[in-house]
């Protein structure tokens, strides 16, 4: 018993020696050994040495090696220099490694790839003495392992080939097809039958490779395919997340995400490292007008850019969006009372397929939890608030927006040119969409025709008459862009019938307007239309900013009879109190908004 006690000494004594000329390089953290368990495996696809240990916090991390101390850095740059491991990856002395889960076959206290040190048994306790004789060989042996080397591929015979390909299983006839289909080659069903389409593809994949076209994959051709697939998707991490807050279960990308808050009705993922990816998870309770406002909704974020495909049904909707900033999914479907789904957020520089390969997997995986979804209450709201933002997500702004208002019972809408003719796309509203379709440079009107059909609550009417100098006028407008849901009216005098250089055919108007009211109309006190504001006059003369100009109401009139609208003209029914006038101004007047 005294030697077996001194054996456990001494060897107790050499680890923490042995431990600090040793390294991992320690690339991810989870809390379930499943999921250390399924990324070690997709690691261990593209690096060597990967090990799954049980930390003393009890989580477990995926780490490479061990390296000796010294050589540890430069196969952490090596492997950051690949895009092999994310950014965040450091070096770990491994002291708080209990034991090794993965691959199995170290104990508590070994965390090496290296067999176990273990005590011998009671009945080989008289043989224990000579190892104990010398144990510094033995330790030397395992603080400077071996480096591991895989073994290159022999090459093959197409008999050789076929043999080999003959002892495959179907999974692995599977994962060829899978791997050719990635890489463009394959487009038919993953079946595992290599028939006629599969050994095309092999030909065409051999060939673009620079191998001999035979339409059957060598071992090491095989592995090459398979192995460079692997990495790629590897480099996902896709995980198994169980949400329980959500009521959402989920395989997600969680080498490039990583959960962040709660702001019903989503679930925020950032990015992991400088990925660039970002994801959320949409969890609410709802029927199909719930479903359908969400569809709304989420056109008007910024993470949904506006060129992509969009498509609903009665139980589900998808959204794609591309712009040169970002790329984006988003799926979501009704099922017992529940909206469940997600949305995947890269930037265009990203592997496009790669992301679409992460979005499949997510959307098959997808599995909602009955009767769960987030409590609206839940979290906390972000430091940053602002109104042009929803549960944590920019609204998508249009580049500028000022007024304009219906000029017949069709929706068409009389505004100023304003720099419409640079639009790409003209709203008015966040979503209605308006073609330009005719323009006076000279007077600076312009006038918009609905994509759709319109039935607008109300409509101009313009003063028939010689409206009377000094007499009050107010500009209905947008002053604050789309901020506000409705029309500001900005009241002021009518000043003159010409302008300051005796032009014909506006009005000059003692009014402290703003930008966002430029193109609204401008009405006396019965509500009828005296003509638009148009945009300040730019020049070298900076006027006093309560002087502005509109285009009168015979200009406006001969303006759009020209274009085929025929101006109603006002019946006169004398002053409106304040309320009703701003009621009818706020029936006629929109916000036009340019998008690019």
């Amino acid at each position: 018993m005294r030697i077996f006690a001194t054996i456990a000494f001494v060897l107790l004594a050499a680890l923490p020696a042995a431990a600090q000329d040793r390294a991992w390089v320690q690339v991810e953290a989870h809390p379930t050994l499943r999921e250390a368990e399924e990324r070690a495996r997709a690691y261990a696809a593209i690096l060597p040495d990967v090990g799954a240990y049980r930390l003393n916090s009890g989580w477990y991390t995926i780490a490479v090696g061990p390296f000796p101390s010294a050589e540890a850095e430069a196969e952490l740059a090596r492997f950051k220099a690949g895009g092999l491991v994310p950014a965040d990856t450091f070096i770990a002395d491994g002291t708080n490694y209990e034991r090794r889960v993965w691959p199995v076959g170290a104990e508590a206290g070994t965390p090496s790839t290296e067999a176990p040190v273990t005590a011998p048994p009671a009945t080989d306790a008289a043989a224990a003495p000579a190892p104990a004789a010398d144990p510094a060989p033995e330790m030397a042996a395992a603080a400077e392992p071996e480096p591991t080397t895989v073994p290159e591929l022999p090459d093959e015979t197409p008999y050789e080939a076929r043999q080999s390909e003959a002892r495959l299983d179907t999974q692995g006839r599977m994962e060829i097809q899978t791997a050719l289909k990635w890489e463009g080659f394959y487009t038919s069903t993953i079946d595992a039958a290599f028939g006629p389409g599969t050994r095309n593809a092999m030909a065409s994949w051999q060939a673009a490779k620079g191998y001999e076209a035979t339409g059957v994959l060598t071992s090491r051709q095989r592995a090459e395919l398979v192995g460079g697939y692997q990495a790629q998707i590897a480099r996902l991490g896709m995980t198994p997340v169980d949400e329980p807050e959500a009521g959402i279960r989920i395989e997600m990308p969680m080498g490039l995400v990583q959960f962040d808050r709660y702001e019903p009705p989503f679930v925020h993922y950032a990015s992991r490292g400088d990925s660039g990816v970002k994801a959320l998870l949409i969890s609410e309770r709802g029927d199909q007008s719930t479903l359908y406002g969400l569809y709304d909704i989420m056109q008007t974020l910024e993470i949904v850019p506006l060129e992509g495909a969009r498509e609903r049904n009665s139980q589900s909707f998808t959204l794609t969006g591309r712009n040169d900033r970002l790329e984006s999914y988003s799926y979501a479907v009704l099922t017992g009372g529940m909206i469940k789904g997600f949305s995947l957020i890269w930037t265009p520089t990203e592997d496009s397929r790669l992301m679409q390969r992460a979005v499949a997997m997510m959307k098959d995986s997808l599995e909602s939890v009955p009767n769960v979804a987030l409590d609206e209450t839940l979290g906390e709201a972000t430091p940053e608030q602002r109104a042009d933002m929803l549960s944590g997500l920019d609204v998508r702004k249009p580049d500028a927006t000022h007024s304009g208002f219906f000029v017949d019972p069709k929706g068409t809408v009389l505004t100023t040119t304003n720099g419409l003719d640079a639009c790409r796309r003209i709203t008015i509203g966040p979503e209605l969409e308006m073609r330009l379709t005719a323009t006076d440079p000279a007077q600076g009107l312009a006038l918009l025709t609905p994509t759709r059909t319109l039935a607008p609550i109300g409509f101009a009417e313009f003063a028939p008459g010689v409206p009377r100098l000094r007499s009050d006028v107010a500009v209905a407008g947008f002053s604050y862009g789309e901020v506000l849901d409705l029309p500001v009216l900005t009241f002021g005098v009518l000043a003159d019938l010409k302008g300051l250089g005796g032009e014909e055919a506006v009005d000059r108007l003692e009014l402290d307007a703003l930008p966002g009211d430029t193109g609204g109309p401008i009405l006396d006190a019965s509500g009828a239309v005296l003509g638009v504001l148009l945009a300040p006059a730019e020049g070298a003369r900076q006027l006093p900013d309560s002087v502005r100009y509109a285009a009168d109401a015979a200009a406006v009139g001969a303006f759009l009879s020209a274009n085929g609208v025929d101006p109603r003209a006002a019946a006169g029914t004398g002053a409106l109190p304040p309320a009703v006038l701003s009621r009818r101004a706020a029936d006629m007047t929109v916000p036009v908004s340019c998008w690019n």
